[in-house]
């Protein structure tokens, strides 16, 4: 068995689409009309057609219960621009216990969106605010080696 992708029921496809495009900045791999396939294994489908094929089963908007996760190292230049497009947040930029920097809001239909700084960003930056490598490797749960590549890459 392969894993190949998630997918969203979406009340509008052509706003959904535009919203993972130019906000999100996805890239379409493959538009099939009630469904778009974007690059990297997401996919939207219309809602309509998608009740259909579960037999009329409810579509629930904005139950809490499956979110998608995006990793982008400038949160906070994104969460301006969610701000700008007035999306609606859950919390602004906030570390996690993790000290991983993740927003989360909704998407135009009320699917849980959390964007984070990757790991490996959170690994160089913990650096530079004056972690040594055993804490950061306390952290990031990366081995030291990794983060000291990390250290040495980012430093040139």
């Amino acid at each position: 068995m392969k894993y190949l992708c998630s997918l969203i029921a979406v009340e509008n496809i052509e706003r959904s689409r535009k919203f993972y495009e130019s906000i999100m900045g996805m890239k379409v791999e493959e538009d099939y009309g009630e469904n778009v396939v974007f690059e990297d294994s997401f996919s939207i489908h219309d809602r309509k057609h998608f009740r259909e094929l579960i037999n009329g089963k409810e579509i629930l908007h904005k139950s809490n219960s499956f979110e998608l996760y995006f990793e982008e190292n400038k949160v906070n230049d994104l969460f301006n621009k969610l701000k700008d497009n007035h999306v609606e947040f859950i919390h602004e930029p906030r570390e996690q216990p993790w000290r991983q920097l993740v927003m989360r809001f909704y998407d135009p239909d009320g699917h849980i969106i959390e964007v984070g700084e990757s790991l490996e960003y959170l690994a160089v930056r913990l650096h530079k605010e004056g972690l040594d490598i055993d804490e950061i490797c306390r952290i990031t749960y990366f081995d030291s080696a990794k983060v000291a590549a990390l250290i040495r890459e980012n430093n040139t």
